[in-house]
């Protein structure tokens, strides 16, 4: 980095009152051409009460309802933590941005599309991680330990913090903390061809990383690299296949007995078992009565099929039934308790589409189970007679 230039980092809690005070400190010292902000468009224009869009119809027919119920849960938990210290997430970065624009400095949003981050953190993380990150959400939400914010900025607390962040989920921590560097340090360079000096306003979990970056510019990968989406390998839709061929082959075995009786049973027992659980979980989610008939008369098809998903039906009849206004987005940011966010119609929407999807799932193991007792059919002989027959033994 050129010596002429100068960046100055601050590392900040973002719940922190102390973080708010040493923010405005630092510009009003430095007196910065540029105060750069770790915030997106979208996360900027939440934070300045912008009004915004969600398509929630779209982000269910994605099958991206977990990425938004996951935002939405995180933001949450952030939001009572700053309640308690009387300070609203992102406050810093505000008054970062309220004082840029009252020195006359420019405001740089330097850091990744949020959207983007959600999806490279998801695919990136193993069926395990996904499992340890959400029981560990859920814990969050039940434990009544306090949180001293103040302690959070000590370095060797942070430090801490992250590697047991990377504990948890070493993929996870890769896309949420160790990409956003690289990228929030790329944005530092790139604007350090046009500005001489630059107050940086970022988490102080990503101060280490970026001063890194900025050491050795060398280090940090290419910016495609950084925002691509990449796929992953999709285990759960892997899983879908193997127990829809499963299916198949039960079903199959089945209608070769040629008894109606027992193939209308079959189907019946199968029809019941997977509407009754996905119905369940509309219910469970608060749905629609309409969603719940449509969670109850979806989910044998929607199991037979692993391109399509019970929660899609449900979800999309949520929308249709209790169409969200912009009221309802704006007040997402407001929920002051679990219920107030539940009863909100946007995250009752994404709740109704993913709980009628981890019921459709348990009907489709619970109703093969009670299928083949009825029916008396040999899982294990289904796989080795058809077994033989592909192999040709």
């Amino acid at each position: 980095m050129n010596e002429a230039k100068k960046v100055v980092l601050v590392g900040t809690a973002h719940v922190s009152p102390k973080s708010i005070e040493e923010v405005i400190e630092t510009i009003e010292r430095e007196k910065p051409e540029a105060v750069a902000v770790e915030l997106c468009m979208r996360r900027y224009l939440a934070l300045k009460g912008k009004k915004q869009n969600i398509p929630v119809v779209d982000i269910i027919k994605k099958g991206e309802t977990h990425l938004l119920l996951l935002q939405l849960l995180l933001s949450y938990f952030q939001r009572k933590i700053g309640e308690e210290y009387g300070v609203k997430p992102g406050e810093e970065m505000l008054a970062a941005i309220n004082k840029a624009e009252e020195t006359g400095a420019d405001v740089l949003l330097i850091d990744r599309d949020i959207a983007i981050t959600f999806r490279r953190f998801w695919s990136s993380l193993s069926i395990v991680e996904k499992l340890r990150i959400v029981y560990n959400l859920i814990k969050c939400f039940f434990s009544s330990e306090d949180v001293d914010v103040d302690e959070m900025l000590k370095e060797n607390v942070l430090d801490a913090m992250v590697e047991e962040f990377r504990d948890i989920a070493p993929s996870a921590a890769k896309s949420l903390i160790d990409e956003r560097d690289a990228f929030m340090a790329a944005s530092i360079l790139e604007a350090l061809k046009k500005y001489d000096s630059i107050v940086v306003v970022v988490g102080a979990g990503h101060k280490k990383g970026i001063q890194r970056y900025l050491s050795n510019p060398e280090l940090i990968p290419p910016v495609e690299e950084l925002t691509k989406i990449e796929k992953g390998t999709n285990y759960l839709k892997i899983a879908g296949y193997a127990v829809f061929a499963l299916v198949i082959l039960i079903f199959a075995a089945i209608l070769s007995t040629l008894n109606t009786a027992l193939i209308l049973k079959a189907f019946a027992i199968w029809f019941v078992i997977n509407g009754a659980l996905a119905a369940a979980g509309a219910a469970v989610a608060g749905g629609h009565p309409f969603s719940i008939i449509a969670a109850f008369c979806s989910a044998w098809l929607t199991s037979l099929n692993p391109a399509m998903a019970a929660g899609w039906v449900s979800g999309v009849v949520e929308a249709w039934k209790r169409n969200p206004t912009t009221k309802d987005i704006e007040e997402l940011s407001k929920a002051e308790s679990l219920s107030q966010l539940v009863k909100n119609r946007v995250f009752r929407i994404l709740l109704v589409a993913a709980l009628t999807n981890v019921g459709s799932m348990l009907g489709t193991f619970v109703g093969l189970y009670y299928v083949m007792q009825v029916t008396g059919v040999d899982i294990t002989e289904v796989l080795r007679n058809n077994a033989a027959a592909i192999l040709g033994w």
